[in-house]
């Protein structure tokens, strides 16, 4: 008896013994494709949105934080201009001798206001001293420590963003020859006639030059160069702006009238 209850117990699979008893499904390659795709998809797609979140930083969110530092910088050298900003009105014309040529300040220090009509009405930059990130990605335009200061003999040369931080030379490339772009210091109004551009790869510092790209001259002239990213979206190249002084006026003349509306609204007059 006891050796047919045995028999029967060992006739009865166990759970594991039916399970290994089954067939094994078949994982067909087809399979293993469509899943490793469906992965591949679902990483492409998430690679994607984070592409366009960060092109939406870059393009946007960079230019309003850049934005708002660059208004702070105008109102605070505003703050601490002490000269007229409305237009005097001589009777006749006035030579106001040779420019005045100011100091240039420590790193990152506020040289100035650039006004550049061409550019819109409300166009409005501070001018830093230095061209380090620090400066270019949220103070504006940076000047180059290398070069002359405004009115000075030689090379005031400044460099800007085109698409992002700020987009401070965004429309360099609409300039044309006799367009006038403004620079205000401490100490005076400069008018700087727009001359040219020139496309150049970026290892081309001898635009920076006291006459541009032209070794050992010594300069003559006061020459305003502004250098950016080139194209619009890209950064394979550099354009270069010229323009050359053409008068200057103290600050207790008061600006321009061609710029009059635009100062008193950055010191908060207009």
């Amino acid at each position: 008896m006891a050796h047919q209850q045995q028999t029967a117990a060992t006739a009865v699979p166990s759970a594991r013994q039916g399970q290994e008893m089954r067939p094994r499904k078949r994982v067909r390659a087809s399979d293993v494709i469509r899943k490793i795709s469906q992965i591949l998809g679902e990483l492409l797609i998430t690679a994607g949105i984070v592409l366009l979140l960060f092109v939406g930083w870059e393009l946007w969110w960079t230019n309003v934080e850049a934005d708002a530092k660059q208004t702070e910088a105008v109102k605070s050298f505003a703050q601490e201009f002490t000269g007229p900003v409305t237009p005097a009105a001589p009777a006749a014309p006035v030579d106001y001798g040779p420019p005045v040529v100011t100091q240039a300040p420590a790193y990152a220090g506020m040289i100035g206001i650039m006004y550049i009509p061409r550019f819109g009405p409300d166009y409005t930059r501070p001018i830093i001293e230095g061209t380090g990130s620090d400066v270019l990605d949220t103070l504006g335009l940076g000047h180059y420590g290398s070069t002359s200061m405004p009115g000075a003999p030689g090379n005031f040369a400044v460099a800007g963003h085109r698409q992002t931080h700020g987009a401070v030379l965004d429309n360099i490339h609409t300039l044309v020859p006799g367009d006038k772009i403004y620079i205000q210091t401490a100490d005076g109004y400069y008018t700087y006639v727009f001359r040219n551009n020139q496309i150049v790869l970026p290892d081309r510092t001898d635009v920076l030059m006291p006459v541009p790209t032209e070794a050992g001259v010594q300069p003559t002239e006061s020459i305003l160069t502004m250098t950016s990213c080139n194209p619009r979206f890209g950064a394979q190249e550099r354009i270069i702006a010229y323009s050359m002084l053409d008068s200057w006026q103290p600050a207790s003349a008061g600006p321009p009238s061609e710029i009059a509306a635009q100062v008193a609204r950055a010191h908060g007059k207009g």
